[in-house]
C-alpha cells in the first residue's frame, strides 16, 4: 500500500490487485482532512492488509468523524470494522440499501450509521459534500460525492481502468498512460464492471453523463483508477462510447485449464 497527497488536503491510500489477462486493478481509499475528517472507503478485504495501520500514517484514526462508504462491495469495506473501533466518534455514511447489504455478513451498528441519498449534501465543517449517483456502477447502493471546496469528485467505481503495472496502479496518475491506452483501459473496465450498459437505451445513458460534465471537477478520484487531474471531458467522452463497444466475455473453463497448465513445471510457455 502506498499513500500520497492529491491537492492540498486529500490523501490517497493506494492498493491494487493483479488480475491475469486484465492488468493491475487499483483499489484506492481516500482521506479528506476537512474540519470533520472523512475517510472514503476502507480498502480491500484481504487478510494481509491493515487499513488502520496505513491510515495511521496519514492521521490519528481517532480523529476520523465520517466514513463515506461509496458502496458495500468487499473491495471497499476491508477495514471498516477495525476503523469503527479505532475511530469511536466516526459515523458511516451509506444508504438504506447499503446498510442492508452489509448486514448479510456483519451488520453495521445502526447508531453509527448516517443515511445519505444521491442529491443530498453533508456539511463537514469547512465544506459541503454533494452526494450523487455515478453514471456507471456495479452496486445499486453506490453514492459518490463532489467536494465543493477542492473541486474534487469521488466517483467510486466509475472511470476505473486496469493499469499495466502495480507501480502505476498505486503510485501513478491516469495521465501517465497515453490517451488511447487510458481509453482502452476504461472501456474494458466499464464493460466488465457495468455490463448492463449494453442493455439500456444508449441516449438515456449518455444523458446521465451531463451532471458530471456540469460539475466539471478539477480532479476525479476513482476507486479503481490513479488520480485524474483536468481530464474530465476526455474521460466522459470515453464513457459515452461504452454502449458501442463489444461486451466483455471472460475466460471459460478451457482457458482456465490452459492457464493452470502454464503454471506447472514443464507446462505451456506463454506466447
Amino acid at each position: 500500500m502506498d499513500t500520497h497527497k492529491v491537492g492540498s488536503d486529500t490523501t490517497v491510500i493506494a492498493d491494487s490487485l493483479e488480475i491475469p489477462g486484465v492488468g493491475h486493478i487499483p483499489a484506492n481509499a481516500y482521506v479528506l482532512t476537512a474540519a470533520e475528517p472523512v475517510v472514503v472507503d476502507t480498502g480491500l478485504s484481504v487478510g494481509d492488509r491493515d487499513f488502520v495501520a496505513a491510515l495511521s500514517g496519514v492521521m490519528d484514526p481517532s480523529d476520523v468523524r465520517w466514513i463515506w462508504l461509496t458502496h458495500p462491495d468487499r473491495d471497499h469495506t476491508g477495514g471498516i470494522f477495525d476503523l469503527l473501533d479505532a475511530a469511536p466518534h466516526a459515523r458511516v455514511i451509506t444508504t438504506f440499501l447499503g446498510s442492508g447489504i452489509m448486514s448479510t455478513e456483519r451488520a453495521l451498528p445502526m447508531d453509527r450509521v448516517y443515511f445519505l441519498n444521491p442529491g443530498q449534501s453533508l456539511d463537514v465543517g469547512d465544506r459541503t459534500l454533494h452526494a450523487f449517483r455515478p453514471p456507471l456502477f456495479d452496486n445499486p447502493a453506490t453514492v459518490g460525492f463532489y467536494d465543493d471546496r477542492t473541486r474534487i469528485c469521488f466517483s467510486s467505481d466509475c472511470f476505473g481502468g486496469p493499469m499495466p503495472s502495480a507501480e502505476l496502479a498505486e503510485s501513478g496518475h491516469a495521465s501517465d498512460l497515453k490517451p488511447e491506452e487510458l481509453r482502452e483501459a476504461q472501456v474494458l473496465w466499464a464493460t466488465i464492471d457495468s455490463p448492463w450498459v449494453h442493455l439500456v437505451d444508449a441516449e438515456k445513458y449518455r444523458a446521465s453523463l451531463a451532471p458530471l460534465a456540469e460539475m466539471n471537477p478539477e480532479i476525479v478520484l476513482c476507486t479503481h483508477l490513479p488520480p485524474a487531474v483536468r481530464m474530465t471531458d476526455r474521460m466522459l467522452g470515453t464513457l459515452a462510447s461504452v454502449p458501442d463497444s463489444d461486451p466483455f466475455v471472460g475466460p471459460d473453463q478451457a482457458a482456465l485449464e490452459r492457464l493452470l497448465a502454464s503454471f506447472e513445471p514443464g507446462g505451456l510457455t506463454p506466447a
